[in-house]
Formats: C-alpha cells, structure tokens, sequence
C-alpha cells in the first residue's frame, strides 16, 4: 500500500500521514516501514488511540484531542506552552524528549513542517486552543 502511494499530482508534490489506531501498529516494524516511505504517522494526543511520535517523514502531523469545555483556550496554559516548545523542537528537525515513542529519537534531521490541529474533546474550545498555541510560539498575546 505505501509503495502505491503517489509522489505528485500533476506539479504538485504530495506527502501522505497515516493515522493508526489499533494497537497491532505499535512495533519498532511499522516505524521501519513507514520511514522507508517517507509517509507520518498521525500523533494522537488521547488516551483513546494508539499514540506514538516516532518522526518517520518531513514533516509532522499531531492531533491534539484534549480540549476542556472549563477551560477558555481548550487546553491550559501550560500544556499550550509544552505543545508549543514540541512544535518547535520538531520544526527544527530534532525530537522532543517528552513524547511518547517506540524506537530511539532520530539524530537532527533537516527542518520539518509541522501541523497540530485541535480536534475531538470539546471541540468549541479548539479555535481559541489554536489562537493561544499560535501565539505562545510566536512569542506574542492571543488576541481577546
């Protein structure tokens, strides 16, 4: 299946993600694989899912599924600044240290794109998780 996907459409140039939820994904096999592809694995933040944050593509796709209706911005304040200082350490091609993952972290890497979407828990509280997380990386007040 991962040798099927395409590199490109037309001029442009496609990446793939794959989320997995069962927990027969959870083997240092399916990392080795999916790195051989260049294809991601969707990063879970749920105790409902399967979840693990080996980097295995040029970029990195997260799910942050934790959003408190309680809680103005979805998640505190706290776990906005973790989600942000992952975002930037992954941007840069390293691996956080406190995530979890099924193989050792990869040496530095070149730069990577990044993409954390809030979705699931209460989802009305996702745009303002995203406004906040927006601004603690660029370091600036959310808007209010």
């Amino acid at each position: 299946f991962l040798r099927l996907l395409p590199d490109r459409l037309g001029a442009l140039r496609l990446r793939h993600a794959i989320e997995v939820r069962h927990p027969s994904f959870r083997s240092a096999e399916y990392v080795e694989l999916v790195r051989r592809h260049g294809v991601a694995t969707v990063f879970a933040d749920s105790d409902d899912y399967t979840s693990f944050a080996d980097s295995s593509a040029d970029f990195v796709y997260a799910r942050l599924m934790r959003c408190e209706a309680s809680c103005t911005t979805g998640y505190p304040p706290e776990a906005i600044a973790a989600w942000a200082e992952r975002a930037r350490t992954w941007s840069t091609g390293a691996e956080p240290s406190d995530v979890a993952r099924l193989t050792p972290p990869l040496p530095a890497a070149a730069p990577r794109d990044v993409f954390l979407f809030f979705i699931g828990g209460a989802k009305e509280r996702a745009p303002a998780a995203a406004v906040a997380l927006r601004a603690q990386i660029e370091g600036t007040s959310p808007p209010r």
